[in-house]
């Protein structure tokens, strides 16, 4: 089963957006798809349960409480939207179960503060150190053509961990929202910039270089 988690200790920086996104790319692919939220908001389960029926069906596993102690064993594909303040044990119990670690971060010296700290704590996780988890790095909400931007990038493209995309301020993602749908299940003429800043992204996800070494 591949195992998607999306991380950040700091709040507000896009997690639960970059979560449902994937998981709806992954069903829209065909593949069984189960959405964990560990997020006390809860934030992924309200947008599951706003879903059409009409739409490729994900699985939502409310983990706060339970983990992932009732995961369906028919899971192809485990999306795991982390919950804010991820530190300590809690943040090495939840990497120790993922191949794949996402992290959104937005453009403002305060969170690219936050994100410089929690990358630092996070290299040293033990399953990390081993290679059995990969880090990829998001510009989310970013205005382009802004100074903080360039800041960002600049930043993001020092890191050691890869800066495999980012993704524009716009309303699209809070259009497909309110009904549970994802940038990628809009209209075309929407939607396209959108489809085309998340293609490095959902490549980089597709290859060996988000998977652990072997």
């Amino acid at each position: 089963m591949r195992t998607i988690l999306v991380l950040n200790a700091k709040g507000g920086c896009g997690k639960t957006t970059l979560a449902t996104q994937i998981a709806a790319h992954y069903a829209n692919e065909g593949a069984k798809v189960v959405l964990a939220d560990f997020d006390p908001q809860r934030g992924s389960m309200d947008w599951l349960a706003s879903r059409s029926p009409d739409y490729p069906p994900i699985i939502g596993l409310d983990a706060v409480d339970a983990g992932l102690r009732h995961l369906p064993r028919a899971a192809e594909v485990l999306i795991v939207d982390a919950p804010a303040r991820l530190h300590g044990a809690e943040l090495t119990d939840l990497v120790r179960r993922a191949e794949t670690l996402l992290i959104p971060i937005l453009p403002s010296p305060i969170d690219i503060n936050a994100a410089s700290r929690f990358l630092d704590e996070l290299v040293a996780v033990p399953s990390v150190q081993r290679r059995e988890a990969r880090i990829g790095l998001v510009a989310n909400r970013v205005l382009e053509h802004t100074r903080i931007a360039g800041v960002l990038e600049g930043w993001l493209r020092k890191c050691r961990e890869p800066f495999i995309g980012q993704l524009r301020e716009t309303q699209n993602y809070v259009r497909a929202a309110v009904e549970g749908k994802s940038v990628f299940e809009l209209p075309a003429y929407i939607a396209w910039p959108d489809w085309a800043q998340w293609e490095p992204i959902l490549a980089w996800l597709a290859s060996r270089r988000s998977l652990p070494s072997r």
